[in-house]
């Protein structure tokens, strides 16, 4: 079950998707989902509903819609796609952790003021850059983010960016959760390493697991490096956490 929605935002109007169980009755613990650098489509609309049917309600937003609304990769293609790419490169670039910093509080005030969520902690989910988004909004909500996770996620570290989020993850009070790919060129050991320093000595109640075997992208079907072992593991683990945060 989902439904289309506008989000005011400070930097104009979000579009953005909530999904709920079927049987959904009443409201329900809210999770935001940020996809990939792929954006909104079909694989993680059906990402967002399984989550969805484990009694939450999911916000997803597109978060290209200072760009383009909707869909950016065309049916048939993958974000990968050498004519798909560049224009995904270009609009990533204009997600300063200032915007994403604007679109985090356009969120939350969406979940407060929307039938379909329920008073209280929230989770944020993110994949590839958007793992990034993950932790910062949890560093920056920190009394609303009972827990944050991370799939394949993407230059979370890199020694020489001022904007790395493990600059900020001092502020975390929820629980972290890391599903990495250990072969993940975005992502190399010295990276996860030094993101693990970081929340160990924030005193972040985190977990890390290398995914054997995994890829970049593995839990997205419109990739070609999908898994579909890893993929189902990366939403068991999401299952238990939402299960023991929300």
């Amino acid at each position: 079950m989902s439904r289309t929605i506008e989000v005011p935002a400070a930097d104009g109007t979000i579009d953005a998707h909530i999904f709920t169980p079927g049987n959904a009755d009443g409201p329900l613990p809210a999770v935001v989902l940020f996809t990939d650098i792929g954006g909104l489509r079909p694989c993680y609309h059906e990402k967002a509903q399984r989550i969805a049917d484990h009694g939450y309600a999911v916000l997803m937003p597109n978060v290209y819609y200072r760009d383009a609304s909707g869909s950016l990769v065309p049916e048939g293609k993958s974000f990968r796609d050498p004519d798909v790419r560049p224009t995904l490169v270009e609009y990533a670039g204009h997600l300063t952790p200032e915007a994403q910093s604007r679109d985090f509080i356009a969120l939350l005030d969406c979940i407060d003021n929307e039938a379909e969520f329920a008073d209280g902690k929230i989770g944020v989910i993110g994949y590839c850059m958007t793992g990034a988004f993950a932790l910062r909004m949890a560093a920056e909500h920190a009394g609303r983010v009972a827990a944050a996770a991370g799939f394949h996620s993407a230059r979370l570290a890199e020694a020489d960016d001022p904007n790395s989020p493990r600059h900020v993850v001092g502020n975390i009070q929820g629980r972290v959760y890391f599903g990495h790919a250990d072969k993940d060129e975005l992502l190399p050991p010295e990276q996860i390493a030094c993101m693990d320093e970081a929340l160990a000595a924030a005193g972040v109640h985190f977990t890390t697991e290398l995914y054997k075997d995994a890829a970049h992208g593995f839990t997205a079907k419109d990739a070609p490096s999908y898994d579909a072992a890893a993929d189902d593991l990366h939403h068991k683990r999401l299952t238990t956490l939402l299960e023991e945060t929300l």
